[in-house]
């Protein structure tokens, strides 16, 4: 299998099936994993893995304790913030091969002072219904991953 050119970022997730289906999501796009800060569960949490299925031998997975050592670790990296107050949306940027696509968690997002220092490289998704006031955790994760894909002709 070909590996996916991206990373997927969670910053404090804290609903398990919703990290388990990004996980799935993750072996399935051979893209890596990073799980940063404190969960709202343990690795060990029997909805994660019943999310995750089977596949978790197939994700690459990464834990930090803050996102600030993360971008240490990577410092070439290009990150792009997910917000819905966000100006762009994820289908007017350019993403390019080693990109990181960070999603907050599911209660607050990301916070406002991460999303203020990167204004540049914070996206949302658009919402056409004024009733819904944001999409899942792991909805919003493949619709923005698989846009990266497809720009950079990575579907396979």
């Amino acid at each position: 299998m070909k590996k996916s050119p991206f990373h997927i970022v969670l910053v404090e997730p804290e609903i398990p099936p919703n990290t388990g289906n990004i996980a799935r999501l993750c072996a399935a796009t051979g893209t890596v994993l990073h799980l940063v800060g404190k969960l709202g569960f343990s690795l060990d949490d029997r909805y994660l893995k019943r999310a995750g299925l089977d596949y978790w031998p197939a994700v690459v997975l990464h834990r930090w304790d803050d996102l600030a050592q993360l971008q240490k670790a990577y410092p070439e990296g290009r990150f792009w913030y997910t917000s819905k107050k966000a100006q762009a949306t994820y289908h007017q940027v350019q993403f390019k091969p080693g990109d990181f696509l960070v999603f907050g968690k599911e209660t607050a997002g990301l916070p406002d002072s991460l999303l203020d220092a990167h204004p540049e490289r914070t996206i949302r998704i658009p919402l056409y219904s004024p009733v819904v006031r944001s999409l899942n955790l792991s909805t919003a994760t493949g619709i923005v991953l698989y846009e990266a894909l497809r720009q950079t002709n990575s579907l396979g």
